[in-house]
């Protein structure tokens, strides 16, 4: 059981955004930038392209509201998109709030966060959810 499966069954406390019967979203708690939300599956497959084609369609379908939600909690030009997957052996997408592509460099300095930033941005990003 990977460290999202267990996030996802409740055994590791998140900072939840969303869930539905297939996805479930939650703050990054080591984020690039404040608002970085992992996407995941349910499912566990590693490898995000090994998700059927249907499965990713609706992933993003998933991912839209979330996206839209993050721009507007967010000083930033969008919400960017990425799919690394080297961390964690459970495919993901990440969205975070990016003014130009270098905020995409995972090998960069990341955001120090205290559990109230956390509490604060998933605040954030419900309200406008809601």
């Amino acid at each position: 059981m990977t460290i999202f499966s267990k996030i996802i069954k409740g055994d590791i406390p998140s900072y939840k955004i969303a869930e539905d019967d297939f996805f479930f979203a939650f703050l990054d708690i080591f984020p690039l930038r404040e608002g970085h939300v992992l996407v995941v599956p349910k499912t566990e497959v590693d490898k995000f392209f090994d998700l059927d084609t249907d499965f990713l369609s609706r992933m993003l379908v998933f991912a839209q509201p979330i996206a839209r939600a993050i721009e507007k909690s967010f000083p930033c030009n969008r919400c960017g998109i990425s799919v690394v997957g080297l961390e964690v052996p459970h495919a993901h997408l990440h969205l975070i709030p990016i003014n130009s592509a270098n905020d995409l460099n995972f090998t960069g300095h990341k955001v120090q966060v205290t559990p109230e930033k956390l509490k604060l941005a998933q605040e954030k990003i419900l309200g406008q959810l809601a």
